[in-house]
C-alpha cells in the first residue's frame, strides 16, 4: 500500500481512492509522538476544510492535532481506535488509519508529497 501514499508537511498519510481519501500519521510522526493514549476522532459527517485539525492524538508525551489534507466530509472513521488507539503506533499506514474524507471532484494533492520526496523533507526536519 504504501508505494501510493502521499504525505503532507505536517505528517499524515493520505491514500487517494477515487473521491475518498483516507487520512492517518506517518511512521515518523508516530515515532515522535510516542505511544498513542487515546484518539478523539471525528464524527462520520463533520465538514472538514483543507489544512484544520480534525482529530487529536494524545500520546505519553504530547497532545497532537491532525490536520486535514484535503477539504470534504467525514464519510469514515476507524472505530478500532477508540479500543485500540496503539494501532496508530503498531500499524500507522494500515490499520492506524484515523478517517475517510469524501471530496467534491478530484483530489487537490498537488501539495502532497510522494514517498521519495517525504524521504528528503524528513532529512530537514
Amino acid at each position: 500500500m504504501s508505494e501510493k501514499l502521499l504525505y503532507t508537511k505536517e505528517h499524515e498519510w493520505v491514500l487517494v481512492k477515487g473521491n475518498i481519501v483516507r487520512v492517518g500519521i506517518s511512521d515518523y510522526a508516530q515515532n515522535e509522538l510516542g505511544d498513542i493514549v487515546f484518539v478523539d476522532l471525528p464524527s462520520v459527517g463533520d465538514v472538514v476544510e483543507e489544512g484544520e485539525g480534525f482529530a487529536v492524538l494524545e500520546s505519553v508525551k504530547a497532545v497532537s492535532d491532525v490536520y486535514a489534507p484535503v477539504s470534504g466530509k467525514i464519510v469514515a472513521v476507524n472505530e478500532a481506535l477508540d479500543d485500540s488507539p496503539e494501532l496508530v503506533n503498531e500499524s500507522p499506514l494500515e490499520q492506524g488509519w484515523i478517517a475517510e474524507i469524501e471530496i467534491d471532484g478530484p483530489a487537490q494533492t498537488g501539495d502532497l508529497m510522494n514517498e521519495q520526496e517525504y524521504a528528503e523533507y524528513l532529512k530537514g526536519v
